[in-house]
């Protein structure tokens, strides 16, 4: 009974002595082997058998990228202003035996080294730069960590500001100058509006005011040309009529009709100046209406034996040529 109790333990003895030989490594990860108090190697991702008793794991490694979280802090900037300022910093383990002998603990090393030089940065800078350059505190503070854990086989990423938090009532002053400058920047936009809109009305009324003066002037142009028109063919009729009237006075019994119709125009004028006064005083030759015929037919004969006057036609406008078929006649 006592035999089969030892050989029972030993078993167990056996397959626990088996069991811790045999180490699955996990896909990027990385366990560092000592034998005997002294680095022996690493082990990768797979199945790897160690020594009993001589090889121990004594650190384990991943190689992903490590979201670390830095807590907040107070810095003072440039301008005495306490702000409260948290990030997130990257980093990735390259060389694994470094960073398990090159310093204790990496990670928090990293997170001092952050904060150190997130206050070295924000006090270089006043407030409200502080916003604005997140890009270069960044950059800055992965620079310094970088470098100072090229030692530690460990690589730094990047960092990222999560917030920067300023005391109560600096945040209410910029809330009043964020909304000075909104309150400015729609004042000027508003009167750029309505400097733009009148200069648009201004020169929508002078491209009204232009084309209205060139549609009178067109009119003007169009009525002179018309009245034009009218007068020289009022003047062609005009001596086309003379010439006919001539040529009727030349016929045979064509100074009796002229006689005949200056007796009737005469009688006729009379009557009307007889109508418009009640008295009127005449001389007494006028009342001798063959006397007044005599008189214009003895006119009439002394131009018809008279040299007709013919002016040179060179240069004469329509009018002119008009006028010039009076005189012929």
């Amino acid at each position: 009974m006592n035999s089969t109790i030892i050989l029972v333990g030993l078993a167990i003895f056996i397959i626990i002595i088996f069991l811790s030989t045999i180490k699955v490594v996990p896909q990027r990860t990385v366990f560092i082997v000592e034998r005997l108090g002294k680095y022996n190697g690493s082990l990768e991702a797979g199945f790897h058998i160690i020594i009993p008793f001589i090889d121990k794991i004594t650190y384990k490694h991943t190689l992903k990228e490590q979201a670390i979280d830095v807590a907040s802090q107070t810095c003072i900037t440039r301008d005495n202003i306490l702000v409260e300022v948290d990030g997130i910093l990257y980093l990735q383990v390259i060389d694994p035996p470094k960073a398990s002998y090159g310093i204790d603990n990496y990670r928090f090393a990293a997170i001092q080294i952050a904060q150190t030089t997130m206050r070295s940065v924000v006090g270089k800078l006043e407030l409200d730069r502080t916003f604005e350059e997140r890009e270069t505190i960044n950059a800055s503070i992965v620079n310094a960590v970088d470098v100072a854990s090229d030692p530690w086989g460990v690589k730094v990423t990047r960092y990222e500001i999560k917030n920067i938090v300023p005391p109560a009532t600096i945040r209410d002053a910029m809330e009043k100058q964020m909304r000075a400058e909104r309150e400015k920047r729609a004042t000027i936009a508003e009167s750029e509006g309505e400097k733009q809109a009148k200069i648009n009305r201004a020169e929508g009324e002078r491209a009204q005011m232009i084309s209205v003066s060139e549609g009178e002037k067109q009119r003007r142009i169009n009525e002179a040309e018309g009245r034009g028109a009218e007068i020289e063919r009022i003047a062609s009729a005009t001596a086309q009529g003379i010439r006919e009237i001539a040529m009727a006075i030349n016929e045979e019994g064509g100074m009796k009709a002229v006689n005949l119709r200056v007796a009737e125009q005469y009688l006729t004028e009379f009557g009307k100046l007889a109508k418009v006064n009640n008295s009127m005083i005449i001389p007494t030759d006028l009342a001798d209406i063959s006397g007044v015929v005599g008189s214009i037919t003895s006119v009439m004969e002394r131009m018809k034996e008279e040299p007709a006057f013919k002016p040179e036609r060179k240069g004469l406008d329509k009018g002119n040529r008009g006028n010039s078929g009076l005189i012929e006649s």
